[in-house]
């Protein structure tokens, strides 16, 4: 296959508008069956990042770079997915919290405060606690938290899957041919 001449950026645009939705239709269906701030569940995210993005990186060495691919590509290839998609995350988190349930940051922050009534936590630690909490839980804030969170862990997952994916080799060049001495 003759290699294609694209950009990185445009080249990830489709895996990291992928991952983005797969994360989006997962908080969607968190949201509607009332699990969000569910721990039990934290780690589904995580699999569904580095399925994905093993599979965009995997497309774009195989699509676009002729099956070959440095450690750098790769790296750059994932770190390029999850950022697309936490950027289209960020878009749904502000939506989420601004316009379709302005009351869920309330409901997180109950929620919250449940949990350190149940640990024991003193009045006057709980309050200072939910005081800082509610600084963070602005839609712009944790839509940008979630950007960086997102190309964080996207990068530590590239790093991972970049030693498994790349393939720095060429295509086999033929054998030279030697005369035999007879």
């Amino acid at each position: 296959m003759e290699n294609q001449k694209v950009s990185p950026w445009k080249a990830n645009l489709n895996w990291g508008l992928i991952l983005g939705f797969v994360m989006i239709i997962f908080s969607a269906i968190l949201y509607f069956m009332d699990q969000i701030g569910n721990q039990k569940l934290s780690l589904v995210p995580f699999v569904i990042m580095i399925i994905v993005t093993y599979f965009g990186i995997k497309a774009y060495r195989d699509t676009f770079l002729g099956g070959f691919m440095s450690f750098g590509q790769a790296l750059g290839s994932g770190v390029l997915i999850n950022f697309y998609a936490s950027i289209v995350g960020g878009i749904f988190t502000i939506l989420l919290y601004s316009v379709i349930d302005p009351d869920l940051t309330q409901k997180l922050l109950v929620m919250s405060q449940e949990k350190m009534l149940e640990k024991g936590v003193s009045e006057a630690q709980m309050e200072q606690a939910l005081s800082v909490t509610k600084i963070f839980m602005k839609p712009v804030i944790m839509a940008a938290m979630g950007v960086f969170s997102s190309v964080f862990f996207g990068l530590l997952i590239s790093l991972i899957l970049g030693i498994f994916l790349k393939n720095e080799g060429g295509p086999a060049a033929p054998a030279p041919q030697t005369e035999s001495a007879e």
